[in-house]
């Protein structure tokens, strides 16, 4: 129905906001607290019809973007997907990947050269990256054969000059370009502006997002306590400050969640850290709400973004830390110029924020009950009346049914609704071109997660729509065997997640299977549901710690025909076995019984399965009712 704009005015007055780029429920809820579910449908409806940045693909703008290397004598120019903060999520302005080439994944680097060029994904992109790209253009590498460093050393020859923006490129990704195009007799140049920057018509412009102060009920320690512990960190170093440019980490430490970041409540700033716990914190400070200069106190000082470059000339003479992976090139060399001794290290607010305090933790617990009633009432809706709708129809319910938590405050990302085939491709969004139906005798996989006040969620569901073959239920029996693995590992303290990704790929390596990504990713809380140090995956070396939440996603994929990936989260816990750790899992949600094969779980796996299914019952039975009840009885029976 039309959207009556006379009423709608005084909300949009103090949603204070431009939409493009947006997080918009995101945002909405923290400008609009006390809006109700219907304001909230109203102002999205309003706004669904502002124009928002295209990224439509155009085989016209790589060769743009040479023409402008043959004018400024580069060989070639790299185009990492990424920004000022080296976060998963950015701002539509700092999509230059995707405008550029085509490609929406979260993960991809591109290297422009004059007359060639090629985009480096892994392999949950394998599929999704020629799809999106166009062959005439640029070709489609995987990011480790050979890697993108080693093809383009074989590209260049002595003298060439290759470009990089050192504001979105980290410090030790440019020292190592720096060193391998070195060896070729080539040197890293870094620019004043990115090129692409000059041909992209209509880039949109910075957001504009309320600042909320993150109450103590669900932070748990306040922002003083937690500049103060860090501080001590920093001195422990010796040093008299650290630069902070990621952009969770600055929530977290500051206890301030905003909307400037899709999927994730981040607010676009700096902030240096002196080690007497002292912040200066560079912000657009308009997008403050009422209250938040008291929270921030007298400890924090609150100077313009566009002071952060002075700010750091500030520090001369004085030893500064920074994380060489983070940082960027453009931080250190304005540190530099002024004068600072630089000290790398790790951010110092990274490790402390993964391992979650009690207060963190059980708000967490509390969001994930209520997320797994919404995804019983969604999947039984699936059970009921997804054949023959598309995916994005699957999505929009999902998102319709976990919006009505008064908590709720968006999605964690995007979510992946992939019926059938598109199963099989691992990150897949789901678009009007792209989308297939739900159809009897498949697979529906679903991975999704919510943004709650009090936690962040992230659960996979892989659905048997009908009757699907053996075939296909063996496989999900395999995942599933893996998932039971990580779930009931129990290992030395110490121990990284390279020695727990084994246990979930076992069962399958023995059918002479596997998955190619990692098992598990960090998740913060109320923040990025992937975050550092640890995961498990077959690289990670980070010891896992107490109060650390990780998720538990084993998969497989047969290209063409289907994907299954099974999530829950977990959190790391001290063992009763002294000197060991095991894990908690905090998801609650029917597996579906109908896609195992009994006989392929040994008589713990089924032990396990069951009591998991009456836990599920029991923490859900009181928050599902009319026909959403029997159904999950159904569900979680012991097999």
């Amino acid at each position: 129905m039309p959207v009556d704009l006379e009423a709608l005015k005084p909300l949009l007055a103090r949603v204070r906001a431009t939409p493009p780029g947006k997080n918009t429920d995101g945002w909405m809820a923290a400008a609009c607290p006390d809006a109700t579910a219907a304001d909230r449908q109203v102002i999205a409806a309003a706004l669904a019809a502002v124009p928002v940045p295209a990224f439509t693909r155009d085989a016209a703008r790589i060769p743009a973007l040479q023409k402008i290397l043959k004018k400024e004598k580069l060989a070639a120019f790299l185009v990492p997907r990424a920004d000022e903060h080296q976060g998963e999520y950015l701002v539509a302005r700092a999509e230059r990947l995707q405008w550029l080439t085509g490609f929406s994944g979260s993960a991809g680097f591109a290297i422009i050269l004059q007359k060639e060029a090629a985009l480096f994904v892994d392999g949950r992109y394998t599929l999704q990256a020629p799809a999106e790209t166009d062959a005439s253009v640029i070709e489609c590498r995987h990011f480790k054969k050979p890697p993108a460093i080693d093809w383009l050393a074989g590209k260049v020859k002595a003298g060439d000059r290759v470009g990089f923006d050192p504001r979105i490129t980290p410090v030790k990704e440019a020292e190592r370009w720096r060193e391998a195009l070195g060896k070729a007799g080539a040197a890293l140049v870094a620019l004043d502006s990115n090129p692409i920057d000059a041909i992209w018509t209509g880039q949109p412009g910075d957001p504009f997002s309320a600042i909320l102060a993150q109450p103590l009920k669900f932070a748990g320690e306040a922002s003083g306590d937690k500049r103060s512990r860090i501080g001590q960190e920093i001195a422990a170093r010796g040093a008299r400050a650290a630069v902070l440019n990621q952009l969770d980490s600055i929530a977290w430490l500051l206890n301030v969640r905003g909307g400037d970041t899709p999927a994730t409540p981040l607010v676009q700033s700096f902030l240096i850290l002196a080690a007497d716990g002292h912040a200066t914190w560079f912000v657009d400070q308009a997008k403050f709400t009422p209250g938040l200069t008291a929270h921030l106190g007298n400890g924090v000082t609150v100077r313009p973004l566009e002071a952060f470059a002075e700010g750091l000339q500030e520090w001369s003479g004085k030893a500064v830390t920074i994380e060489p992976e983070t940082a960027t090139a453009w931080i250190a060399d304005r540190l530099t110029a002024a004068g600072a001794t630089l000290i790398h290290g790790e951010d110092p607010s990274v490790l402390p924020k993964a391992r979650k305090n009690r207060v963190e933790l059980a708000g967490t617990r509390k969001a994930h009950a209520r997320d797994g009633a919404a995804m019983a009432r969604f999947l039984h809706w699936v059970d009921r009346e997804a054949v023959g709708q598309g995916e994005l129809a699957v999505m929009a319910k999902l998102e319709e049914i976990r919006g009505a938590d008064a908590l709720h405050r968006g999605a964690s990302f995007t979510t992946i609704a992939g019926a059938g085939s598109n199963g099989a491709i691992v990150h897949y969004r789901s678009s009007p071109a792209t989308e297939r139906k739900v159809e009897k005798g498949t697979f529906l996989l679903v991975d999704s997660g919510a943004q709650y006040l009090d936690g962040t969620t992230d659960i996979t569901r892989t659905i048997a729509v009908g009757g699907v073959p053996k075939r296909l239920r063996e496989h999900y029996t395999l995942v599933l065997k893996g998932h039971i693995a990580v779930a009931t590992a129990r290992f030395p303290k110490g121990t990284g997640g390279i020695a727990i990704d084994g246990f979930a790929r076992r069962a399958l390596w023995q059918a002479g299977l596997d998955f190619d990504h990692g098992t598990g990713h960090g998740v913060g809380v109320y923040l990025g549901v992937h975050e550092g140090p640890a995961r498990i995956s077959p690289l990670s070396q980070v010891p896992l710690e107490p109060g650390m939440i990780l998720s538990n996603e084993p998969g497989f994929y047969e290209t063409g025909s289907h994907g299954i990936r099974l999530e829950n989260l977990i959190v790391v816990t001290e063992s009763a076995k002294p000197g060991f750790l095991e894990f908690e899992t905090i998801t609650f949600c029917p597996f579906d019984r109908r896609a195992i094969v009994t006989n392929l779980l040994t008589t713990a796996e089924r032990q396990w399965l069951d009591a998991y299914h009456k836990r599920t019952w029991n923490l859900l039975e009181g928050r599902v009712t009319g026909a959403d009840r029997p159904w999950l009885k159904r569900m979680t029976a012991p097999l």
